[in-house]
């Protein structure tokens, strides 16, 4: 009969703590919204995010949580200590704006302008990172009042520049991860999520292993020789070598590429060569990118595109060099954590509403977190149920629009893998 009592009494409390720290979440989606709608009229391009850091950073000393700014440049990282010694989890937001200009009719639409690459262009929170933000210092707020229910330690990561650093600088995952940010103390575990328009509100989406691809930016550079338009016989034309080399590279992927194990893509984005309309110019540039979601299919890629732009160039009297630099890694999601986790994001989503994806050829530098930790990626519905008959604008365009109903269950999931991995 003492054990009964016992065990009902533990029960009752921890579901009555259950419930404090679902009321928290609750009445903070006020608060929520604000802050997202302040980050979204007030956006700032990667690896120029002052006054995005100056504001979380200011939130989170709010609630008594130890800070560091600076970090990769404008990067901010807050430590909540629980009440009992445990592991270590880490949980990210991305705070970088684009270079696009809003086209809508929100009260808090962005009007901020600013030169890009020499363009004049707006800045627009065209991807969905100001809902990150609001999402991650929402839960930061909720899991502080409650550190006496944590085993271990959260370390919150507002990271900039997941867009990209301006060319010549760096910035982004790979160097707060240079910087230290998973280590004193030492992260074991790292979760991050993504809203995505064109997933309805409500929804979580997931897939064990490669998430997303990881993103590789080629260049090649080819050499031909000068003459008059009128006699290309007299010279060797590198804007025919150019498009001979962008029809072999294709065959890589038609022909020689896996595809029924991975999706993988090469896509020549630029070409610049030429002044004027009668002269075949000695030189030619084209710059793109190859997605793959398997290391050693990347690997391969590599090693026939630089075998495909040598040849193929040779073959008509010229020479090309290409070379890569790497965007993103594989955004891996760790199986065995996948699998511990999913019950958490059931628990706060509906076992119907957490649903399998295919991989997206689309990068996320969260994927050098991963590369260090074990890690899970996942996305949450941003899609109001007014567009799920016509479809959503995509993600980086000026029409592009989330849900705002949909970012409370980023908090709860948040807060829920955080609880379930430290405490279980």
């Amino acid at each position: 009969m003492k054990t009964f009592l016992a065990l009902l009494l533990f029960t009752s409390a921890f579901s009555f703590a259950q419930n404090t720290i679902e009321d928290d979440i609750t009445t903070i989606e006020d608060k929520l919204i604000e802050w997202r709608r302040h980050f979204h009229q007030n956006p700032e391009l990667s690896n120029r995010e002052f006054k995005t850091a100056d504001k979380i950073a200011a939130h989170l000393k709010s609630l008594g949580l130890k800070v560091e700014t600076g970090i990769a440049k404008t990067g901010v990282v807050a430590i909540l200590q629980g009440d009992l010694p445990g592991k270590v989890v880490a949980l990210r937001a991305d705070i970088d704006a684009l270079p696009v200009t809003e086209r809508n009719t929100l009260s808090f639409k962005s009007n901020v302008k600013t030169t890009f690459l020499n363009t004049e262009t707006g800045v627009m929170h065209a991807c969905g990172h100001d809902t990150h933000i609001a999402i991650l210092m929402a839960t930061a707020e909720v899991l502080s009042k409650h550190k006496d229910k944590i085993k271990g330690t959260v370390k919150f990561i507002f990271q900039p520049a997941e867009e990209g650093p301006p060319p010549g600088e760096e910035g982004g995952a790979k160097l707060m991860i240079k910087e230290g940010v998973l280590e004193n103390p030492k992260v074991d575990a790292i979760f991050g999520l993504h809203i995505n328009a064109g997933t309805p509100v409500g929804i979580i989406k997931y897939k064990k292993g490669g998430i997303m691809a990881s993103v590789e930016r080629f260049v090649i550079d080819i050499k031909g020789k000068q003459t008059h338009g009128s006699q290309p016989w007299s010279g060797i034309d590198p804007i025919l070598i150019s498009a001979k080399i962008i029809d072999g590279l294709q065959t890589i992927i038609s022909r020689e590429a896996k595809l029924t194990d991975e999706a993988a893509v090469i896509t020549v984005g630029k070409i610049t060569a030429g002044t004027r309309f009668n002269i075949i110019p000695e030189t030619a540039q084209m710059i793109g990118t190859v997605r793959t979601l398997d290391a050693n299919m990347r690997a391969m890629i590599e090693r026939r595109m630089t075998e495909m732009t040598e040849t193929i160039a040779k073959a008509y009297g010229g020479e090309a060099t290409i070379s890569f630099r790497n965007q993103t890694s594989i955004t891996y999601n760790d199986p065995d954590l996948t699998d511990k986790m999913l019950p958490s994001l059931q628990n706060v989503a509906g076992a119907k509403n957490v649903q399998i994806m295919k991989a997206t050829t689309g990068g996320e530098d969260f994927s050098y977190f991963q590369e260090n930790v074990p890690g899970i990626y996942f996305f949450l519905g941003g899609m109001s149920p007014n567009d799920a008959s016509k479809g959503a604008f995509p993600h980086h365009t000026p029409d592009f629009m989330i849900d705002e109903s949909g970012m409370l269950l980023g908090v709860k999931a948040f807060t829920q893998l955080t609880l379930d991995y430290l405490n279980n």
